[in-house]
C-alpha cells in the first residue's frame, strides 16, 4: 500500500511528522500511522501552554483497534490545539497532514533535523 509521505516535513521512528516554521512546528501522525490504527475514535491532547521535553506525551489517540500515545521529538510550549480532532477524531484517519494535525509548538529551541527522518528515510522504515 502506498502511504503519503509528504516532502518538507519531518518524521519521527515512531511515526509522528513535524513541520517546523520559524519559532513554531506543527506535529501530528502520520498517514501510515492512522491507517496502523484503524478508525479513530477518540483524541486526547494537551492544554494550551503546557510545557513539553522531547519523549513527552503530546495525544493520546484510541482507535477500534488500539489506545496509543503520541510523542513531541522536540522541546517547547503548546501554542495551539487542534480542537476540531477533539470533536471529529475521524479528521485524523481521513486528513492527517492537513485538517488532522494535533497540535502546535511555540519551539524552545531550533529544531534538531538531524535526529529526524526526512521523507525518503521515513520511506525506507515502513517498507
Amino acid at each position: 500500500m502506498e502511504f503519503a509521505i509528504p516532502d518538507g516535513l519531518y518524521y519521527t521512528e515512531s511515526h509522528e511528522w513535524i513541520d517546523p516554521d520559524g519559532d513554531t512546528a506543527r506535529l501530528g501522525i502520520t498517514d501510515f500511522a492512522q491507517d496502523e490504527l484503524g478508525d479513530i475514535v477518540f483524541v486526547e491532547l494537551p492544554s494550551v501552554g503546557d510545557d513539553l521535553a522531547p519523549g513527552d506525551e503530546l495525544a493520546v489517540i484510541e482507535s477500534i483497534k488500539a489506545v496509543s500515545d503520541v510523542y513531541v521529538p522536540v522541546a517547547g510550549t503548546v501554542a495551539d490545539v487542534n480542537d476540531a480532532v477533539v470533536n471529529e477524531p475521524e479528521l485524523v484517519n481521513a486528513s492527517p497532514y492537513d485538517d488532522g494535525w494535533l497540535i502546535e509548538l511555540e519551539l524552545a529551541e531550533s529544531v534538531d533535523t538531524e535526529s529526524l527522518l526526512s521523507a525518503d528515510e521515513y520511506q525506507a522504515q515502513i517498507e
